[in-house]
């Protein structure tokens, strides 16, 4: 029976003594039978009748009776289990994204910004029990979606990230840092956590990044930074097009990797460089495995009992084999 446990399994050992019964019953029904040898028996041949023939079927119902008493004693029951789970060692995470235009170069593809956002997505995806917010920046910086438990708010975020003239072009990583850790300076979270993703070098802002990450070390705020580019030249934008969009050239990648590396090392993180689109997904799946977050799962149990149909078979089978013995089998006995 699905969703069904018993609650004392042991008793089915029982079933071993109903065993030896029946063996014994066997075996003591041959011995005490009598014998007497005649030269013929046709005289004393007589058609039996059904109630003599049903007789040996007495002790299967008392068997049967037995049997149900065994899975009574043994508490069948149907469990119905719900679970619920809370994390207690939880994790707040933001995400820092430089939106400037060298986001748009295409040695990744289709182009840096889209494959970042493809992998942050699935990044989010595999924290349903963190908190995340989204800060982008590139000259200046401003905080798309607050620290929220809420996916769907996030992955929207994701989604409309782009290249826009909202914020003035160019890389300010101190800027974009500080907005950051200023989403998460109040955090009550065990473990906070900065992911700072940037294709560039410092050139905006009115913030020093040493100074930003200075900040995050005393709110005990950790900063993985990741650096995302191919090694050499890039097909960079450079200008828009006249029918849209941009036109692009190659240009060398620039990325300040000594500075990227101080601010990991200032707060505790780790740096990581990003020079391809498979290469960027190992990066979030290390860093997903690095920041764990402990679940504490609470179970809860609904039991129906179903032995009492039992009890009731056991009890209805007894009192039947006790009026046919005592009725129609009197005789026979």
């Amino acid at each position: 029976m699905k969703d069904v446990s018993f609650l004392n399994p042991e008793f089915f050992w029982l079933f071993l003594l109903l065993l030896v019964a029946v063996v014994w019953v066997f075996w003591k029904g041959k011995k005490s039978a009598a014998t007497l040898k005649i030269s013929s028996i046709k005289g004393f041949k007589a058609e039996k009748s059904i109630a003599a023939k049903l007789k040996p079927y007495l002790f299967v119902l008392r068997l049967l009776a037995l049997s149900s008493l065994i899975i009574a004693m043994a508490r069948p029951r149907k469990v119905d289990i719900s679970s619920q789970t809370k994390s207690t060692k939880g994790v707040d995470i933001v995400m820092a994204i430089d939106v400037s235009g060298s986001m748009l170069a295409k040695d990744l593809k289709p182009n840096r910004m889209e494959a970042l956002k493809k992998v942050a997505s699935s990044f989010v995806e595999g924290r349903p029990n963190d908190r995340i917010g989204i800060v982008v920046y590139a000259a200046e910086a401003y905080t798309k979606t607050p620290v929220t438990s809420d996916k769907a708010i996030v992955q929207d975020a994701i989604r409309s990230i782009k290249y826009d003239n909202v914020l003035q072009d160019g890389t300010g990583i101190g800027m974009g840092l500080t907005t950051a850790v200023n989403r998460l300076k109040d955090s009550k979270a065990k473990s906070k956590v900065i992911i700072l993703l940037t294709d560039g070098v410092n050139n905006a802002g009115f913030i020093e990044p040493e100074t930003a990450s200075q900040i995050a070390k005393e709110f005990g705020i950790k900063v993985y930074t990741i650096g995302i580019g191919t090694n050499g030249d890039a097909m960079f934008p450079y200008a828009y097009a006249p029918g849209g969009g941009f036109l692009f050239r190659m240009m060398p990648v620039e990325i300040d990797v000594n500075l990227l590396q101080t601010i990991a090392k200032n707060t505790g993180g780790k740096y990581f460089r990003a020079n391809n689109n498979s290469k960027l997904e190992a990066i979030y799946a290390e860093i997903n495995k690095l920041e764990t977050t402990e679940i504490q799962e609470l179970r809860f149990y609904d039991y129906e009992e179903k032995f009492r149909p039992f009890v009731w078979i056991a009890g209805l089978l007894l009192l039947l084999e006790l009026a046919l013995r005592n009725t129609v089998y009197r005789s026979f006995i």
